[in-house]
């Protein structure tokens, strides 16, 4: 029997390009929808172009498709499109016709130059989910400002937080904000078709990437909203439960974890330590949070004492939370993850066919699964095919556009 796709029937044309767009376009390809990625003529979505690393071609050679494109843009079409040309602009308008999402990421005001905008487009396509992604969202003092991932990390408080306490602030490395966005984007997206389907009204998204940094604060923003205090940089100490970091172990490092009162004094009777449960100055959490210096100079003093593997079979058995700090090679061996599918190969093209390795979506559902149909196209790749197969225009109209330099 086969298995529907949630969003089968649904159509996007993916006017977005380096990460946060890309990243929301491809979840909702994974979910089944049809993307349309649509490029600039000529140029394309430039993270082609950032590497190296690039994916190899048949015969060993860079392929020109670099790894973080790859990472972005699975189960899309590629369509190129001059949209600086009148022309490029009515076959993006004829591309509508049969869309149900739009989404952009050019600075404020950038579509809205070519007669792409939403107010330029919503009285002919009402049923338009329309999404732009921007640095600072479409208002405010910032709007017009160009805006990229570390800027959101930095004037969103992220980067403040970040590193060992008494060194220099460091950025998550990551474009979180971008991954978050898409993220953010996506869900903004299944609403808007929700309410489109019951009303047939479709509406406007709009995304900073700032909004989305302060947006997920969560419990650090709050911890300042209502204590008033301005969080320290603590590595990978937490700023709410004492002891729940890595600690140096007799060969490497280990992140353990005793958050609660009850995890820490198992801790400590399987550490051999029971009188620092019955310490007043670590009795609990509060306790704890308060003497944290103190408890973990003597808490890493006893992870000395035993190698990772050790900690992590002693920790496991007593119901404590223990893991390795792996680095990506062992990430991508792990048993583990290798079982819940995050680890996938697509045949490309581009490579000679031979599979290329990537990153799977973590969404399992068991209705309908998320699918990997489409490798990330070249530029262009499925131009011809797209405007002729759902677009409905005549060979000899494709072919016009391309003697105009269109497509």
């Amino acid at each position: 029997m086969t298995t529907r796709s949630a969003l089968q029937g649904i159509t996007v044309l993916d006017m977005s390009r380096v990460l946060a767009g890309p990243s929301s376009t491809q979840l909702l390809g994974d979910l089944g929808a049809e993307v349309i990625k649509v490029e600039r003529r000529g140029v394309g979505d430039e993270t082609r172009t950032w590497g190296p690393p690039y994916m190899k071609d048949a015969e060993g050679a860079d392929s020109g498709e670099s790894a973080y494109y790859l990472s972005a843009n699975r189960n899309k079409r590629s369509v190129t499109v001059d949209i600086s040309k009148p022309e490029g602009v009515a076959l993006i308008r004829r591309m509508l016709a049969k869309a149900d999402v739009l989404i952009e990421n050019l600075k404020v005001g950038g579509m809205a130059k070519y007669g792409l905008g939403y107010d330029n487009l919503k009285a002919d396509f009402p049923g338009l989910v329309y999404c732009s992604i921007t640095g600072y969202g479409q208002t405010g003092p910032y709007a017009p400002r160009p805006g990229y991932d570390m800027m959101a990390q930095g004037l969103g408080g992220l980067i403040s937080m970040t590193g060992e306490p008494g060194r220099l602030p460091v950025k998550v490395p990551i474009a979180v904000n971008d991954v978050m966005t898409g993220m953010y984007a996506t869900v903004a997206i299944l609403a808007a078709l929700r309410h489109r389907d019951a009303t047939g009204e479709g509406q406007y998204i709009d995304l900073g990437l700032l909004d989305v940094q302060v947006g997920w604060l969560y419990n650090q923003g709050m911890n300042y909203l209502i204590g008033g205090t301005i969080p320290e940089r603590l590595g990978t100490a937490h700023p709410n439960t004492v002891p729940y970091q890595a600690f140096e172990t007799k060969d490497g490092f280990v992140i353990m974890g005793a958050n609660n009162d009850d995890q820490f004094r198992r801790f400590c009777e399987m550490a051999g330590a029971p009188e620092l449960a019955t310490d007043p100055r670590f009795a609990t959490n509060p306790d704890r949070l308060k003497n944290r210096d103190v408890l973990i100079a003597k808490v890493q003093d006893i992870m000395h004492r035993r190698t990772s593997a050790e900690w992590i079979n002693d920790l496991s058995e007593a119901s404590l939370p223990v893991c390795p700090i792996n680095s990506l090679d062992q990430v991508f061996a792990d048993p583990h993850v290798q079982a819940r599918g995050m680890k996938i190969s697509m045949p490309h093209g581009a490579a000679g066919g031979k599979p290329v390795d990537m990153i799977g979506n973590p969404i399992k559902m068991s209705g309908t699964p998320v699918s990997y149909r489409r490798p990330p196209p070249t530029l262009g790749e499925h131009t011809d095919e797209v405007l002729s197969e759902i677009f409905g225009l005549s060979g000899d109209e494709i072919s016009r556009l391309h003697a105009d330099e269109i497509i």
